[in-house]
């Protein structure tokens, strides 16, 4: 990954998104209307977000030292959930001033102001968001996927605003209320994805690994008879694999070494987004007979 460019991106997107932000504030404040001032606060924490998402960036590009042998890149995630969390929080704000609207009798004020702010930062964010979604999927950041997300919501939650700028202006005042209620859903939605996929990060779950490819690479390395026991554990862009290979019972330990060697050179160069694979040797213990092959229980082919 070019954390390099990633954090140039975020340093990008942070402006737009802040500027998106303030714009929905000052004019939704200005109309009355708590959907928008909600909607603001949603765009708000597009910034955080990309702050939170430069320090982690920042220390997820450090090598590996004797305290962190695997690498930092596990702090990427840890600002993931940061930004989980502080979305949760927002949506039990934003819930909250919804919720107060029905008894304050307010009606927001609809002009053509406050329509051009909220298509105006509609386009900024169709721009901000397919743009991170790209240098996303180029660097495979699951930080930068993430947050596209995040954006891609935003402009959803803003075209739910100017459907509750509609009926105010039909006669339904209650129903930008009622759409406050509805991003504050939408943003607590949001904020429990992010964590329950940060989460599987750090609990080492399977990691999102093409096991056509890894399939591919053993079947066709030689020396390779079968393989078993496969493990992979990371996050995009960063996985780390483990497998047992299993090769001929007569060969020298230097030749065995050599095989290993070839498939773990092929396994980081072939398969997307594996960084590391630790391979053991396995001798063959099956009979090979003339019409066909036993293979121990023990070194099944199946990953």
């Amino acid at each position: 990954m070019n954390y390099q460019r990633v954090k140039k991106t975020l340093i990008l997107t942070f402006f737009l998104n802040l500027s998106v932000s303030i714009a929905k504030g000052i004019v939704g404040a200005l109309a009355g209307s708590v959907s928008m001032v909600a909607d603001a606060f949603h765009s708000l924490f597009d910034s955080v977000s990309n702050v939170v998402g430069l320090i982690s960036i920042t220390i997820a590009d450090a090598p590996p030292d004797t305290g962190h042998q695997y690498g930092h890149g596990k702090f990427e995630t840890i600002g993931t959930m940061v930004v989980g969390t502080l979305l949760l929080i927002t949506a039990a704000v934003v819930g909250y001033e919804g919720f107060g609207r029905f008894f304050s009798g307010a009606v927001a004020e609809i002009t053509p102001l406050t329509v051009a702010v909220m298509v105006g930062t509609i386009c900024v964010n169709i721009v901000v968001a397919l743009y991170e979604r790209r240098v996303g999927k180029e660097e495979e950041s699951s930080f930068l996927l993430a947050d596209s997300q995040h954006t891609a919501s935003d402009i959803l939650v803003s075209l739910s605003v100017l459907v509750g700028f509609l009926f105010i202006c039909l006669g339904y005042p209650v129903a930008d209320a009622i759409i406050a209620l509805l991003i504050a859903a939408l943003i607590a939605r949001m904020g429990v994805k992010i964590l329950y996929e940060a989460l599987e990060v750090l609990a080492d779950a399977s990691a999102p690994i093409d096991y056509d490819s890894v399939d591919a690479v053993l079947k066709t390395t030689e020396g390779v008879i079968s393989y078993h026991d496969f493990r992979c554990r990371g996050k995009a862009g960063e996985i780390f694999c483990d497998l047992h290979v299993v090769v001929a019972p007569d060969i020298t330990v230097r030749e065995g070494y050599l095989i290993g060697k070839l498939v773990r050179q092929r396994m980081m160069t072939e398969v997307e987004g594996v960084v590391d694979v630790i391979v053991h040797i396995d001798p063959f213990f099956g009979v090979v007979g003339p019409a066909d092959t036993e293979i121990d229980s023990e070194t099944d082919t199946k990953p």
